[in-house]
């Protein structure tokens, strides 16, 4: 294998395929990427055994053939060098040779004959939509999922669809974040819980906004594929929670605030909170909210903003990084935050609530 390639185009699609290498596993193959060269130019591929990223790039090649390099190698050498094309070509005794003017790095390879295949499946499910639509709904909810492995499911992204409403729902059972799309006709129904390392990859394809994808649901995977790219991995097995459930049926307090001020006072209060497991206080009073947050090494934080409140005198701890993710996810200028006591579940609004878009979060004690 010998090509010449140009190092943007060639790191982009390293970078790409590495997010799917395994850098924790016992299989060797698995800390590798594939580099399949041809006619048309050279295909990467990562594999951590259940998911699979393809990126494809357009090069000269003046040998076709394939070799496996250690992923995290490199992609650390590639990101490392100017812009400029690279050289790589195989070399006898398993090893590959990377230059780029006088710099050389001799890398050890495997063959690529041991690297999985990206597994064949029939498709039962698809859906259609914008790939801006699919990212800002995926970027909307994904903070929220959860990161203990001993509940797998919750480690993912719920997608339904039911002819009409595309919903996204993730929660780490501190909160959860929903986001309700109205998008007829775009596919057949669809309940499967997608996992966040492969929705990452599936957000960071290289698809303009505009251009419509489509999401191939079959045999527990989930496939996307355009743009010179794919991405195809293993669903999440699991019964996802009734979620529906926990979003409170009543509510007596509202806050209105414009979302941009209240998150600069909760950035800057949460600098003290970070030492009492990020507990912020809102003490809600006439048309203020009062924050508050203590360090007992440190001393204390208090802020105000300005808000419209309806029966709003209550006093509430949050985890201060919840609201900071979910008014970072918020569109618009304005969130809502409804309420019925300091120790039940709130819920975090667009102040429009014209984006189908939601978040609980579950309150802190008052201590």
């Amino acid at each position: 294998m010998k090509l010449d390639c140009p190092r943007k185009e060639f790191f982009e699609a390293v970078s790409a395929a590495a997010a799917a290498a395994s850098v924790r596993t016992s299989v060797t193959i698995l800390q590798n990427l594939k580099i399949v060269a041809s006619d048309h130019g050279i295909q990467v591929s990562g594999c951590d055994g259940e998911m699979w990223v393809e990126r494809n790039v357009p090069c000269f090649v003046s040998e076709p053939g394939s070799i496996c390099v250690q992923a995290r190698l490199l992609n650390d050498l590639v990101s490392s060098m100017p812009d400029g094309d690279i050289h790589l070509q195989t070399l006898d005794g398993n090893a590959v040779l990377l230059t780029q003017g006088a710099s050389e790095y001799r890398m050890v390879s495997l063959d690529a004959e041991d690297f999985p295949e990206v597994p064949e499946f029939i498709p039962e499910n698809q859906l259609k939509l914008r790939m801006g639509v699919l990212r800002n709904a995926v970027e909307s909810v994904l903070y929220a999922v959860s990161t203990d492995h001993h509940r797998v499911v919750l480690t993912g992204v719920l997608f339904t669809y039911n002819g009409n409403t595309l919903t996204l729902v993730a929660t780490d059972t501190a909160r959860m974040a929903v986001r309700k799309l109205d998008l007829p006709g775009i596919g057949n129904s669809v309940n499967a819980v997608v996992p966040e390392k492969a929705l990452k990859a599936i957000k960071t394809l290289p698809i303009s906004d505009d251009v419509d994808v489509e999401l191939i649901f079959g045999g527990g995977r989930i496939a996307v594929e355009s743009g010179g790219a794919k991405v195809v991995s293993q669903l999440l097995a699991g019964t996802y929670p009734n979620w529906e459930r926990v979003v409170p049926n009543e509510t007596t307090r509202t806050w209105s605030v414009e979302a941009d001020q209240l998150l600069e006072k909760v950035k800057r209060t949460m600098i003290l909170a970070r030492d009492s497991a990020n507990r912020v206080r809102f003490q809600g009073q006439d048309d203020l909210i009062r924050l508050s947050a203590h360090s007992e090494e440190k001393g204390e934080a208090k802020e105000e903003v300005a808000m419209v409140s309806q029966n709003g005198g209550v006093e509430i701890a949050f985890n201060g990084r919840y609201v900071q993710d979910v008014l970072s996810a918020i569109d618009g200028p304005g969130v809502r935050i409804e309420m019925t006591e300091s120790s039940r579940p709130a819920v975090f609004r667009p102040g429009d609530d014209e984006q189908g878009y939601f978040c609980v979060i579950m309150p802190m004690a008052l201590q």
